[in-house]
């Protein structure tokens, strides 16, 4: 008689417990499962890639090769990638190679072009061309650096908003956004 007691008393709570508590359960299911859910759409929404590297070439055998050590494809537009630590060399045919570096970037997989950001550095024989933001497109044959700028060589230093550069022609202007402001110039000489 005593094992059927204890049996009997295990049953009973046994069934109380799920009685008079699955609503406790099923509330805690449902709030892990929610926040699985948002989990997974922030997982979606975009897809981070290390060592990312692009090369392109164009008609002329002009290279372009761009590499980061992260990369974040955007869903909603997967033709840019965002990039951090970035480097991009221009292999020019017949002219001196270019190397670009920042700490962030924005790359167009469809047509190459590229924005890099903060800290910009651009290496050239003995040029060197810093700045905060550059607009650098491959199908303009067009580099656009602006905000803080300063171009140095072996003889001179220049301050200026932008600098604009032609890459077929090799063509560069140093300029002004305002016309009262002027280019400041330093030589070493």
């Amino acid at each position: 008689m005593n094992k059927k007691v204890i049996a009997l008393i295990l049953t009973i709570l046994f069934i109380s417990v799920f009685v008079f508590f699955p609503s406790k359960f099923s509330e805690e299911t449902k709030v892990i499962k929610a926040e699985n859910n948002e989990k997974d759409n922030l997982s979606y929404s975009s897809s981070f890639i290390e060592n990312v590297m692009y090369e392109s070439q164009d008609t002329k055998g002009n290279k372009y090769i761009i590499r980061a050590s992260l990369g974040e494809i955007d869903y909603q537009n997967p033709n840019e990638i965002f990039l951090t630590d970035v480097l991009g060399i221009i292999n020019l045919v017949d002219k001196s190679n270019i190397m670009i570096k920042s700490d962030f970037g924005k790359y167009n997989i469809g047509n190459n072009d590229t924005i890099f950001s903060k800290n910009v550095k651009i290496e050239n024989s003995n040029d060197k061309i810093y700045g905060d933001y550059l607009d650098f497109s491959i199908v303009r044959n067009l580099m656009l650096l602006s905000k803080n700028v300063t171009y140095s060589n072996l003889s001179s230093m220049i301050k200026a908003d932008a600098v604009e550069i032609d890459l077929e022609t090799k063509k560069t202007k140093i300029f002004m956004y305002e016309d009262k402001k002027k280019v400041k110039i330093k030589s070493f000489n």
